[in-house]
């Protein structure tokens, strides 16, 4: 049995299911390699090249150069702040926590869709199996047959259906779990950022 027989099987409900495991397995991957490629950096090890930076002569702008030459969402945080350096706290706290936001939609974009598809590709494939066990009986009652290879064979092609939308969301599921874990993740280092960066600049300020 193939694919082209799975479809044949599962009629428009299958063509949909086939659809969106392309969609999330598109997205999977994609965001994936965008937290794999920004997650390399560590909060700890970049903070601490912007303290030293910090100490220098001129030291705010180093620590931009460091910045600039990174790609990490915390990077982005403390970039926000240095670059409000002859501000006010206030105004230095509310520009980090801009970039925080700005950050988490991008960290965020594309999950809600996998979290859909990991939500409905079940009831899609029920919904085929019901449309297909109800022709499957509509096709016995015309042919007024009721041998049992009739219904069984109907029976198991609606339930090719339940099984492609379970296969399709088990996978986004746990894509969409990893993504928030993730995100999570990626929210706390940039509070850390934030608040250390805020220190170190009161405290070259004083």
């Amino acid at each position: 049995m193939n694919i082209w027989h799975l479809i044949k099987m599962g009629g428009i409900t299958m063509i949909i299911l086939l659809a969106l495991s392309v969609i999330s397995v598109a997205i999977i991957l994609e965001r994936y390699i965008f937290y794999r490629r920004k997650a390399r950096l560590k909060r700890r090890d970049f903070m601490s090249k912007i303290r030293h930076a910090l100490k220098t002569k001129n030291g705010v702008k180093p620590a931009l150069e460091i910045c600039r030459s990174a790609d990490a969402p915390f990077v982005q945080v403390a970039a926000a702040g240095l670059n409000f350096f002859d501000c006010s706290e206030k105004e230095i706290s509310n520009n980090m926590e801009r970039q925080v936001i700005i950050e988490t939609v991008d960290l965020e974009r594309f999950t809600a869709v996998i979290g859909t598809i990991g939500s409905v590709a079940v009831y899609i494939g029920l919904l085929g199996t019901i449309t297909g066990i109800l022709r499957a009986f509509h096709d016995v009652s015309i042919s007024g047959s009721g041998g049992i290879s009739v219904i069984i064979g109907g029976i198991s092609e609606a339930l090719s259906t339940t099984a492609a939308g379970l296969t399709i969301a088990i996978p986004a599921v746990a894509a969409y779990n990893y993504a928030m874990k993730k995100i999570d993740d990626f929210i706390k280092d940039m509070e850390l950022a934030a608040s250390e960066t805020m220190d170190l600049i009161s405290a070259i300020k004083k």
